[in-house]
């Protein structure tokens, strides 16, 4: 199915695609505002992998001022949507507690767990670092919380 998306996307015009693409080469060239322009719509319409790259300028602080609450959300809505990237940005703000009142270790395991396995390369060395730091309790929690959501998020995999 993914495979006759992508012919049909590349024998038609697929703008959010386009403006992903365009936006990627404006943050390259360091011209956030203009790349900001391109992905807001694109955001708008629930393109998850532009809301993980709308996070990543309000986390670093890329061509907006930092603001890790709008970044946190930004991870969020993407990360629902199954994007891998965002769902470890989204546990490593609930790791550190950044952009909000205290970390959460649980949720940052889960999170880790579930970009785990949307295949993000990185998140199993960060779920391994946060284990060591949570109690028996915050691990069960977190594993009925990754059952719940990885049925949702990832059911055939």
């Amino acid at each position: 199915m993914k495979q006759i998306a992508l012919a049909l996307c590349l024998g038609f015009a697929c703008p959010a695609l386009a403006e992903i693409e365009t936006a990627r080469d404006l943050m390259d060239a360091g011209d956030y505002a203009a790349a900001m322009e391109e992905l807001l719509p694109a955001a708008q319409a629930g393109n998850a992998e532009a809301e993980e790259l709308i996070g990543v300028m309000y986390a670093s602080g890329l061509g907006v001022e930092r603001d890790d609450v709008r970044a946190f959300e930004w991870y969020l809505r993407s990360a629902m949507k199954g994007h891998a990237g965002a769902q470890s940005g989204v546990g490593w703000y609930y790791e550190v507690g950044r952009g909000m009142p205290a970390p959460d270790l649980t949720r940052a395991y889960m999170w880790y767990v579930l970009s785990a396995i949307g295949g993000d390369p990185d998140a199993a060395i960060s779920q391994e670092e946060v284990v060591k730091k949570m109690t028996r309790e915050q691990i069960e929690k977190a594993h009925v919380l990754i059952r719940d959501y990885r049925v949702w998020l990832y059911p055939f995999r």
